[in-house]
């Protein structure tokens, strides 16, 4: 059995996905398992994906399929997987050849000691292929190191680096348990990748090492501003659906400081998606705002209560021209020093 299985979904990814594939083929290692996806794509994707499972075969396998975007490709990733740890890398994006090194023997160590790890954290890094800088997320301060953590063992919880699906490494079988099943044609469901799983995490490790590579420059990417608001619609469908994954009322019975995580977790998407809004600017997305935050008031007055003073702490998410304008100055500024986008 393969310790890792990596998830490579692939779209028209023909200019980028080499890159990515020949990072993740250290010293052809055979504990690892490259799944490449490819989702229909219509350039020379499939004939590269091909060519690559022709070289490794014993450690990257191909799989053609009709397009159904991310979501689908892991899915498909999840359905194929034979490695003990499931991570998805994006086509356009790679990893660092001696992370791997490292995120290998620390799964072999556990996988030989018989303890199951249910995710496990590393750092990722912005790079900003445009002008070459590099903007490094790492977690000392915010998990405990060298050590098998549960979530009560949390050392604070931080604005700027919450995990996020790039930054983790999943037990297999945890996701499959978990009934982990992503939306077709939708962007965005990196944000359940990680947030679906998080009750069911009992055991995790922090290794602190800049693993994944996050690509930041393309003009088409997802993560690129004016994309994001052209498709505000998939953010806000992404931002109900978190809304209605768990009931964090019985989870915090259970796990107080999951629940106040999770909660956390939230307030950052709804701050992020309300700041889009703002950044359209237009009196459709006024409307929006309203129906985002007023479904959350329906739902949870208690949640909307404490997401809303999250947003405000931040001055972020605030109505009104006047809290569009603070709203907009203060991304400007978070932007301009985290270059996140």
């Amino acid at each position: 059995m393969k310790i890792i299985s990596f998830v490579v979904p692939c779209y028209n990814s023909q200019d980028y996905m080499e890159k990515c594939v020949n990072s993740l083929l250290i010293n052809n290692d055979s504990d690892i398992e490259i799944i490449i996806v490819d989702d229909g794509s219509t350039d020379n994707t499939a004939s590269i994906a091909d060519r690559l499972e022709t070289e490794h075969p014993d450690i990257i396998k191909v799989v053609h399929q009709t397009n159904g975007g991310h979501g689908k490709g892991v899915n498909t990733g999840l359905k194929y997987a034979t490695g003990l740890y499931f991570k998805v890398i994006d086509s356009d994006d790679w990893v660092d050849s001696k992370a791997l090194e490292a995120v290998l023997t620390a799964l072999r160590m556990f996988v030989s000691s018989d303890i199951q790890l249910d995710m496990l954290i590393t750092n990722y890094v912005y790079e900003h292929v445009e002008d070459g800088k590099k903007n490094i997320i790492s977690y000392t301060g915010v998990f405990p190191e060298n050590k098998v953590f549960d979530w009560q063992d949390m050392i604070r919880i931080d604005p700027i680096r919450y995990i996020i699906m790039h930054s983790v490494t999943y037990r297999t079988q945890l996701l499959r348990d978990c009934g982990l099943v992503l939306p077709e044609h939708t962007f965005y469901v990196d944000n359940l990748v990680l947030y679906h799983p998080l009750p069911y995490v009992k055991k995790m490790f922090y290794l602190n090492v800049d693993f994944y590579r996050y690509y930041i420059g393309r003009s088409d990417q997802s993560v690129n501003e004016k994309v994001m608001i052209g498709r505000i619609d998939q953010q806000i469908k992404i931002t109900n659906m978190l809304l209605d994954e768990h009931d964090i009322n019985s989870i915090k019975e259970q796990s107080p400081k999951l629940a106040k995580y999770m909660v956390y977790y939230l307030s950052i998407i709804y701050t992020i998606t309300s700041t889009l809004l703002a950044l359209d600017n237009t009196e459709v997305s006024d409307q929006k705002f309203i129906d985002l935050w007023q479904r959350l008031k329906d739902k949870d007055i208690k949640l909307y209560k404490k997401i809303r003073y999250f947003s405000k702490a931040f001055f972020m998410a605030l109505p009104g021209k006047t809290g569009k304008k603070v709203s907009k100055a203060i991304y400007k500024i978070v932007r301009r020093v985290y270059k996140f986008n």
